[in-house]
This record gives structure tokens, sequence and C-alpha cells, in this order.
């Protein structure tokens, strides 16, 4: 699902990442809106008026790339395991966003344990054949 060349926005954020295997969502820290997989974040929406739009999980070398941009920072308190904070959705043109969601997705994905992956995956194909059933 990636769209055109403009901004995204907190919905079409949610929705690309909600179709991501294995994600949840949930709202912590007052207005954010947290992506997970396996319990782990790789993403959070800033849904209020005030901070950054949204900071995502990044290896060590894309988050020495991405905070050389502007409009890009080093995330709040999520720095040092290399998580970046786009300052508004325009930092970043919306099919790389898309696709920086979905490395971080990987990124938290490949550290879970082996046993939550195998869970995850058994689970997700035990859901693919429920659906086809119905």
């Amino acid at each position: 699902m990636v769209t055109g060349g403009g901004p995204l926005d907190v919905e079409t954020i949610r929705k690309y990442c909600r179709a991501l295997p294995h994600v949840t969502e949930q709202i912590q820290w007052g207005e954010h809106l947290v992506f997970k997989v396996g319990g782990k974040c790789f993403a959070i929406a800033n849904l209020g008026p005030v901070g950054n739009a949204i900071s995502f999980k990044c290896s060590p070398e894309e988050f020495a790339e991405l905070t050389e941009q502007d409009g890009i920072i080093p995330a709040p308190y999520l720095a040092r395991a290399h998580w970046v904070a786009l300052e508004s959705f325009e930092a970043l043109r919306a099919k790389e966003l898309q696709e920086r969601l979905s490395l971080a997705y990987q990124h938290v994905f490949e550290k879970l344990p082996k046993k939550s992956r195998q869970q995850l995956e058994s689970s997700g194909q035990r859901s693919r054949k429920i659906a086809r059933r119905a």
C-alpha cells in the first residue's frame, strides 16, 4: 500500500503498519500510538498536536544516515537503541517512510527470540487457514 510521493498522515501510517504480519497497536504514554510485533515496539506515532510526528527503529548505519537529513533527529529517550524521530511527516516522502517502517518492523522481528518468532509464524498460518475455510 504505497501512496504517492506526498507526505503521509497518522491514519495512513496506521493502516500500513497494521497490514504487516503480527502487528498490534495500543495507545501508550498519553497520546502515542505504538506499533508492536511480538510485544516489542518498532514505531510510535504521535497523536497529539505537540512533538515529533513519528519515531521508528533503524540500524546503526540507517541511524547515522537519517539523522543527517533535515527534519530527522535522534528519537528522545530511544536514540541509544537507534531510533529516529521525524519532526513532521514531510521529512520523508511517503514511499521512503513506508520502506523505513517495513525495515523497522524487520529489525525488531529478527531480534525476537526464536521461540517467539516461531509462535507468531505458526499462529499466522493457523489464522490464514481459518480465514480460507470461512
